[in-house]
């Protein structure tokens, strides 16, 4: 590839990711929770019942609002009773570095990333859009392992290639749901992907 086409390729990539980034978001959207992968089996099933009650672990996809666009990321666990969660771990791509430029860099070349907790992922103030779908232990542990192996293979961040959307788009293609594009803004993808999953 000449030098010309490389340039050519960045500059197309992060007007792209630019576009996708143009429009706002808006206030925080409800709490959405689904008691099964495939919410139409569980209605369908004499069991469903019985099921429900044995779906005491989640998966929530998630963002949040940041000085950005945001970002997106998954939060998961045990869930009490009353649906509180019980020492939830978070799994998101983003760069690694509290610096800004790191970040800015990313929207031109890929650079080194983190896949766990980032700062204000938990904080109730910053979350713009949520959807929690229930599991059964079985379920739950394949989700889990399909994460672990995530985070050990996502050494790196580029806003337009793989942003924390592609790594949470791959979960929820892991556990057979369909998901949006990448570049749509946080909040848009999450809000999306919970309608094009639950809307059949």
């Amino acid at each position: 590839m000449t030098l010309t086409s490389c340039r050519l390729l960045l500059v197309v990539s992060f007007a792209l990711t630019v576009a996708a980034c143009q429009s706002e978001d808006k206030g925080p959207q409800p709490r959405f929770v689904s008691s099964a992968p495939d919410a139409q089996t569980a209605t369908a099933s004499p069991g469903a019942a019985l099921a429900a009650q044995n779906r005491t672990y989640f998966i929530e996809f998630r963002s949040r609002y940041a000085l950005s666009y945001g970002h997106t990321y998954v939060v998961f666990g045990r869930a009490g009773k009353n649906g509180t969660m019980i020492n939830p771990e978070v799994a998101g791509l983003h760069p690694a570095s509290d610096s800004e430029v790191p970040y800015v860099v990313g929207h031109f070349v890929p650079v080194p990333a983190e896949t766990g907790w980032s700062d204000g992922d938990l904080e109730e103030k910053y979350r713009s859009a949520s959807w929690r779908v229930m599991l059964n232990e079985p379920e739950y542990r394949q989700v889990v392992a399909k994460i672990r192996k995530l985070q050990a293979t996502s050494p790196s961040w580029n806003a337009t290639f793989y942003n924390c959307n592609a790594f949470v788009g791959e979960i929820a293609r892991s556990m057979g749901y369909k998901a949006p594009s990448k570049w749509l803004r946080p909040q848009q993808f999450i809000t999306t992907l919970r309608e094009i999953n639950t809307s059949r």
